[in-house]
């Protein structure tokens, strides 16, 4: 792929892929893509039903790469997602198997119902893109992307991810249920069988990997860097919050800004990326002093809005 050649063309059929099986929800599928194309990822948190696995799905199809899908559970160890050593009588010695984190794509399910021990399995290859097991690293295979699914009000029997481990994903976002025409015709469309069935590849790893340094060559202005700094301070110095945006959260908006203008076909970050961004790039990475478990996003997105309100946007 020749630099700024077949952006639009590559964005457009990926979209359109997924949007065939995941109807509606078109800001949610650009917001998949720019976690992609940053090569980061992706937090998918909403109630049951509104297809969060769904998306996740649709996306490791429409690639020409390997897909694994863990369903976290109570009983869940370590071992269940990097794999390990098995002794091999045969050989006399141990042997490594891989588990199932050793994927281009991999769809982490309900990940909040699986112990902090267990979610803890996922840092080292979330932020380094490798495992560390029995005194060996070994590298996960590029592209890799973790797709996390989440139920927010859900609290029996789960384990809230620490504030760590969110601080992992690039975006978390919700989808929403579905407009009363999308949802007619996604009625229609499960009448005999499922879109996601018929959903074929239509971009390999190559692709992926050469957008994603693509991405890193996107202009970004001091002048949007500033603006950028600006919601960072805010969240640092605002009474309502215990814990503001660190370094590493305002890099992850730098990244997604890129990404975003990339998907959005041009070479350079303009402020309504940043703007666009904001919340499900910040949200997850500020806590609220009065909020609750229930109502800790709702009050966090409500002030990173009001930040975007009342600090100054570059023209």
């Amino acid at each position: 792929m020749a630099k700024n050649q077949k952006i639009p063309e590559i964005v457009a059929r990926l979209e359109e892929n997924i949007a065939s099986a995941v109807y509606g929800k078109r800001n949610v599928i650009r917001y998949a893509l720019v976690a992609l194309f940053a090569g980061e990822h992706l937090l998918l948190e909403d109630v049951p039903g509104v297809g969060k696995t769904l998306l996740a799905r649709s996306l490791a199809k429409s690639l020409s790469s390997s897909f694994k899908r863990i369903q976290f559970t109570p009983d869940l160890i370590p071992a269940d997602i990097t794999g390990g050593s098995i002794f091999n009588p045969r050989e006399q010695a141990f042997e490594f198997f891989e588990g199932p984190i050793f994927a281009n794509i991999v769809l982490a399910d309900e990940i909040s119902r699986t112990t902090p021990r267990t979610q803890s399995a996922l840092l080292e290859a979330m932020s380094e893109h490798q495992v560390s097991c029995d005194g060996t690293t070994r590298l996960l295979p590029p592209p890799f992307m973790v797709i996390a699914t989440e139920n927010p009000i859900e609290f029996e029997g789960t384990f809230p991810l620490p504030e760590s481990q969110l601080d992992r994903f690039l975006l978390r976002v919700s989808i929403g249920y579905p407009k009363r025409e999308d949802e007619l015709a996604v009625l229609r469309a499960h009448q005999l069988n499922q879109p996601i069935d018929t959903i074929e590849p239509v971009l390999t790893t190559d692709d992926v990997l050469k957008a994603q340094q693509e991405v890193r060559q996107i202009t970004l202005s001091d002048e949007v860097r500033n603006y950028i700094l600006d919601l960072v301070e805010a969240t640092r110095t605002c009474a309502e919050l215990f814990v503001g945006v660190s370094p590493r959260g305002g890099i992850a908006m730098c990244r997604a800004a890129q990404s975003l203008a990339f998907v959005s076909g041009r070479t350079y970050v303009v402020p309504d990326d940043v703007k666009n961004l904001a919340v499900p790039v910040f949200a997850h990475r500020i806590i609220p002093k009065s909020a609750g478990q229930a109502t800790r996003r709702e009050n966090a997105e409500g002030i990173i809005q009001r930040f975007l309100g009342t600090i100054t946007c570059p023209g």
